[in-house]
């Protein structure tokens, strides 16, 4: 079943640790360490703030970075905890929320005017958030295989109080250690995928990994979706194959049904990671969405 492994991963995977592999690595910059997020900024030009999921470093970004990094500046966000990096000493309660919040006010602090957004699965959800609690921060967005409520997953009637039993569970897993990261089944299609996903999630914080998943997968946005039909928004998602493709299609086409103008844009060959197994075409789509 598909569900387990994206409220896992999708619900999106010391210092923030630049260095965790990926298609190659995010420039290096000096790092800004904030209380629940950490920031890189590296180059010039148009702005384009890149948010990973789920126990994902930004280094998942490094690919796209090495392609679009010369004509712009990037912002690399984290979570800290995620991949190696440090987990925050403040309070994890309201975690999505907080670093959303704490985003807005360094892009604003740093005059980073309406950047381009991409956020991959929990990152997407951030995404939309940033865009409804702070509209004058961002510009244009792309979410990336990422809903706007992951209790979709279940079926039209499920709500956030039905969900969170089962996360909840999830989470006490992680923490005490009865249930060993593992990648979830529909994360990526090659082994070296696979083997990226499971460091980074062996690296995380098991705390911080577990609030992240709790609030990820009982944040509930659709109901501001119409609010967004200024923003331009691209939702690129995975279709692994022809079969998985149809339910796909009506999945998206039915989260964003409240969002006019919104383009849907599916990924065959690809799992969960689209930036890991369709390099190439994650890096098209990002240049048409910034063009």
């Amino acid at each position: 079943m598909r569900l387990p492994a994206l409220m896992l991963a999708a619900c999106a995977a010391s210092t923030l640790n630049w260095s965790a592999p990926a298609n190659s690595e995010p420039p290096t910059a000096a790092e800004q360490r904030l209380d629940r997020i950490s920031i890189k900024s590296v180059g010039d030009g148009p702005p384009v703030l890149l948010i990973p999921g789920l126990a994902s470093p930004a280094a998942v970004y490094g690919g796209l970075a090495s392609s679009i990094g010369k004509d712009h500046r990037l912002i690399f966000v984290q979570v800290n905890g995620f991949a190696g990096s440090k987990a925050s000493s403040a309070p994890l309660d309201n975690l999505l929320t907080g670093a959303v919040d704490e985003l807005a006010a360094w892009l604003a602090a740093n005059h980073v005017a309406k950047p381009a957004v991409v956020g991959h699965s929990m990152g997407g959800l951030m995404t939309l958030m940033l865009a409804k609690r702070h509209p004058e921060a961002v510009g244009r967005l792309m979410i990336v295989d990422a809903l706007p409520f992951y209790g979709m997953l279940f079926g039209p009637q499920a709500t956030p109080q039905a969900v969170r039993p089962m996360v909840e569970q999830m989470r006490a897993g992680l923490v005490s250690g009865t249930s060993p990261p593992q990648v979830p089944p529909h994360m990526s299609n090659t082994d070296a995928g696979k083997a990226k996903i499971l460091e980074w999630l062996k690296a995380s914080d098991v705390t911080t990994v577990g609030e992240a998943l709790v609030e990820d997968a009982t944040t509930d946005v659709r109901g501001d979706l119409p609010s967004l039909t200024k923003v331009p928004v691209t939702v690129l998602y995975a279709a692994a194959n022809a079969q998985f493709k149809p339910m796909a299609d009506g999945l998206y086409r039915e989260a964003y049904k409240s969002l006019p103008g919104v383009k849907l844009v599916p990924v065959e060959g690809s799992e969960h990671f689209i930036m890991l197994d369709q390099p190439e075409r994650f890096v098209q789509e990002v240049e048409a969405f910034l063009r």
